[in-house]
């Protein structure tokens, strides 16, 4: 049996607390319903330990990371099962590039970093991976802004032994894998794509972010599409719909005989869900490369992110 991997987390919003309640209840139940690997290395998805967590909101710091999950503007809904106090106070995140080695320090322990704090903030995304390798611990970057992607990075980490899994989560079934998917198939059936386009509409903070600081998500969902005739529509924020995310995609082609054929899918999604079922993953992944003497981007994590090292910034 494995040895549980301790994990410390920046950011206590909507994915880290779908996380939390995830693995204590895959843990209490034995569930597989929404597990795509129930062992990797020897490692379930119950063999994890939070060991440190760090937030800027007033509403966290100070609080155990089972309480502090639930805190407004937190959506996510509770899940069925038990938190007793988790014993990991969430600590004030960084506030600026001084104080880096305060975080170091408060990762003592941890094997793995997990990056889950809102996208459209590079220069902090950086800190902490920085702070990552001054405490010897593998760095997960689940947003958009570029750290895997920037050489110097990848260089740096693969120098230090330490495993560097980024950046942008693909979500365990969301707009950007379903859409790919399908224009796959399309290209495999051996139809034109004229045009495409993508529209997402959701309640949570990141999604108030992110209609805030696009960019480097759109460019991040394109990397995983692959073509220039996609279109992207701006992220839509309504708080009505709370963690859910309600996403649209329409694909324009051709067929034999160059006769029109039209396709349009909704989905409809708890969107933290997808994020803990890919997060769950990638931690185990980057543990069991950090164990293994492997630093750098590990290639079996590819398929879990859109925009890993290689592709456009």
């Amino acid at each position: 049996m494995a040895e549980n991997v301790k994990v410390a987390v920046v950011g206590v919003g909507n994915n880290t607390s779908a996380l939390v309640q995830g693995i204590t209840f895959y843990r209490n139940t034995g569930s597989l319903v929404g597990i795509r690997r129930p062992e990797i290395v020897g490692l379930g998805v119950g063999d994890i330990d939070f060991v440190a967590a760090f937030a800027l909101s007033d509403g966290k710091v100070g609080r155990d990371l089972h309480e502090a999950i639930f805190v407004p503007p937190n959506n996510f809904p509770r899940l069925d099962v038990e938190l007793p106090p988790s014993g990991v106070t969430v600590q004030r995140g960084l506030v600026d590039s001084t104080e880096i080695e305060r975080v170091a320090h408060a990762l003592t322990g941890a094997e793995v970093l997990l990056y889950s704090a809102p996208s459209g903030r590079p220069g902090t995304a950086q800190a902490y991976a920085e702070a990552a390798l001054m405490a010897g611990a593998a760095f997960i970057n689940t947003t958009s802004d570029a750290v895997a992607r920037e050489p110097l990075w990848l260089k740096r980490f693969e120098e230090a032994g330490l495993p560097l899994l980024g950046d942008d989560l693909a979500s365990q079934f969301g707009t950007s894998v379903v859409h790919h998917a399908l224009l796959r198939l399309l290209e495999e059936r051996g139809l034109t794509l004229a045009s495409s386009y993508q529209v997402n509409l959701g309640g949570t903070e990141d999604f108030r972010n992110l209609v805030e600081n696009s960019n480097t998500k759109k460019q991040s969902k394109l990397n995983v599409l692959g073509s220039d005739k996609v279109q992207m529509a701006p992220l839509g924020y309504l708080p009505h719909l709370q963690s859910q995310k309600i996403a649209h995609v329409n694909i324009e082609a051709q067929g034999w005989g160059e006769t029109a054929v039209s396709l349009d899918v909704r989905l409809k999604v708890h969107d933290p869900s997808g994020a803990a079922g890919v997060n769950i993953d990638l931690i185990r992944i980057a543990a069991t490369a950090l164990r293994a003497g492997r630093g750098g981007y590990p290639a079996e994590a590819a398929s879990f992110l859109k925009s890993p090292p290689g592709t456009a910034i």
